[in-house]
């Protein structure tokens, strides 16, 4: 039996044997999970298991996890690219999949604009692999060079820079390349696209695409990957199955229906998808009707990794666009920060974009509503006299996406803003990734150019996950309820059983006025002589917590990025997770916990108190 056949039947067998988790976990457990081998620990440990000939489902359970984030990369993702890799000759890490048809070629411009290198872009398919090439060329900067071709043999030999080859062809056979293209990419009339790197000599081609996927885009999603391995290894393909209108009209309704909006919602294959059309659309106004212009894109620097780091992306792509920091935690006030902000935008004649998270993650603080209104229109005047522009404010309301941010009767009506939240938390309960935006009537003009630059990364969200949020999302303010009610529980035990710990969750006022998250985070109390040794006290201390409780109850507690899960707790230090790319000093190493709606708060309780008692806190 030859390698290619070997490692077909080695897919068979993971499909006969694949475990549940592979298809509906959109977070994966950070227990087994090491970030600096994501992907080669799993498949090393997986050609392990082909070679042994154990492939059960309890073995496959039991392999590290791929990626921490399921639109980076997850197991079945990773099958597909080794599959791949072995019908075209390569290594695992020169294949790469996406969601998106387009993004993986937009990933190669991008890298290529930064250097003032030329891209050249050949093609068989029946259309451009590219749309909206005027917009492209003229908001991000790309220069592609088009050309449509009747085979890959007929691409010439170009030594000024990268050639990319796109195709439709069959998965199931070795790609039709020549020495003259760097890399192809593959589109799938159904399931996405597939990058391979051919030249692995061009520095960082692999890396700079891989962080495109994981900042602007995803990959191929699990029910996809799964249908396109059956695809190759000749089982049975189950038919995709559209989402009715019946059904995107409920999505509608809801999302409306929890924002206040009265605006139609976009919805992308995840949160960063939508945040990252949303940026670039309101970067696209910036540039068109205040040309010439510095855009200054304000957000706090240690707000979600992804978050901070897909911005500052943008502002080194944008030459017109640089960051200003909002400082909205650690004793900080967010309205006051912004007010600041705000004042040194106007003193340079800037065109303001405002990213904040309401609540703030992760320390869950909630400005005054009315004073944030009052701050962000604000009239400013430039040093010339003129009126300074007025801000357009960017809502991250994935903690409290059922907050009418959006109505007529919010304190930010007269305020230019749009709002958008993770599909992945309580819209689908964790099921899915897709993510979503609305406007309020002032921003509606907006949503077209956001819109454009969804369509044109081809990152609006999959029918899979659309009939997902349909099923999910009107159950969703019932769970937020649910949730919260248990947190309320568990919150008020920690500072019954410890009251010198310094939690960070809600009032009851806030509470009334519809702020009513699911998670919390906790400062446990700390020693030493130093700044530095407290700090590192506390480290420790925070860890131990964490390995008590999920060591303690294993299904109950669970070592995760994520919240507004259907089941259990989650546990984790944002320091080490979700602000991964967020510069040292301003990481937050504190305990994050949230809660779903079906939580055993007794059993929290008691194995909390016996934390406490064992470390002699009490």
């Amino acid at each position: 039996m030859n390698s290619i056949e070997q490692c077909l039947q080695t897919t068979r067998k993971i499909l006969e044997s694949l475990p549940s988790s592979w298809i509906n976990l959109t977070t994966h457990r950070l227990d087994i999970y090491d970030e600096e081998q994501a992907k080669s620990q799993f498949l090393e440990q997986l050609i392990a298991l082909q070679d042994s000939g154990k492939l059960s489902v309890q073995a496959l359970e039991n392999l590290p996890t791929a990626y921490d984030y399921i639109r980076l990369g997850h197991q079945l993702s990773c099958v597909l690219e080794w599959l791949l890799a072995q019908i075209n000759t390569l290594d695992a890490e020169q294949v790469i999949s996406f969601a998106s048809n387009t993004m993986p070629v937009l990933a190669v411009l991008r890298k290529n604009c930064l250097l003032d290198r030329k891209t050249y872009v050949y093609y068989d398919t029946q259309n451009s692999p590219l749309i909206d090439l005027p917009r492209l060329e003229s908001i991000y900067g790309y220069k592609a060079q088009l050309h449509k071709v009747n085979s890959a043999l007929e691409v010439p030999l170009h030594s000024d820079g990268t050639v990319i080859f796109v195709t439709q062809s069959s998965y199931k056979t070795c790609l039709s390349t020549s020495a003259h293209i760097d890399a192809t990419v593959n589109i799938h009339p159904h399931y996405g696209s597939t990058m391979f790197v051919h030249n692995t000599d061009i520095e960082a081609l692999i890396s700079d695409v891989q962080h495109v996927r994981r900042r602007e885009s995803i990959a191929i999603t699990p029910v996809n990957a799964l249908q396109l391995l059956r695809e190759i290894v000749g089982e049975e393909v189950v038919a995709v199955t559209s989402c009715s209108q019946q059904q995107l009209g409920s999505i509608y309704d809801s999302i409306k229906a929890n924002t206040g909006s009265s605006t139609t919602p976009l919805i992308a294959t995840s949160g960063l998808s939508v945040q990252y059309a949303i940026l670039m659309g309101l970067v696209e106004d910036a540039l068109v009707e205040h040309a010439g212009k510095a855009i200054n894109i304000i957000l706090p620097p240690n707000c979600y990794g992804g978050t901070n780091d897909q911005a500052r992306r943008v502002a080194a792509l944008i030459p017109a666009a640089t960051i200003v920091d909002l400082l909205v935690d650690g004793g900080q006030d967010l309205v006051a920060s912004l007010d600041t902000a705000l004042a040194a935008v106007a003193k340079g004649d800037g065109v303001p974009i405002v990213l904040a998270e309401i609540p703030t993650n992760p320390r869950v603080e909630v400005p005054n509503l009315d004073d944030l209104g009052a701050v962000l229109s604000a009239k400013r005047m430039t040093p010339q006299g003129s009126l300074a522009i007025e801000p357009t404010f960017m809502v991250d309301q994935t903690f409290c996406p059922n907050v009418r941010l959006l109505d007529q009767m919010s304190e930010l009506s007269s305020v230019k803003t749009v709002s958008f939240s993770s599909g992945s938390k309580f819209p689908s309960g964790g099921l899915c990734i897709a993510g979503y935006c609305a406007t309020n009537d002032k921003a509606s003009a907006l949503l077209t150019i956001i819109a454009k630059h969804l369509v044109l990364s081809d990152n609006s969200a999959l029918e899979h996950q659309l009939i997902t949020l349909a099923e999910t999302m009107p159950s969703m303010p019932e769970r937020i309820h649910a949730a919260y009610l248990k947190t309320r529980q568990f919150v008020e035990h920690i500072q019954q059983v410890l009251p010198v710990a310094k939690i960070n969750f809600v009032s009851d006022d806030l509470a009334e006025l519809g702020f009513t998250p699911s998670v919390f985070s906790l400062d446990l109390p700390t020693i030493g002589e130093t700044g530095e040794e407290r700090q590192a006290f506390s480290k420790m201390l925070n860890s131990q917590l964490i390995e008590h409780m999920i060591a303690l109850h294993p299904k109950e507690c669970k070592h995760c990025v994520s919240y507004g899960q259907l089941k259990g707790s989650y546990w984790t230090i944002p320091a080490t997770s979700t602000q991964g790319t967020t510069k040292e000093h301003d990481k937050d190493y504190i305990v994050r916990v949230a809660l779903s709606p079906e939580t055993n708060v007794e059993q929290l309780s008691a194995a909390f108190s016996q934390f406490c008692a064992d470390k002699k806190l009490i």
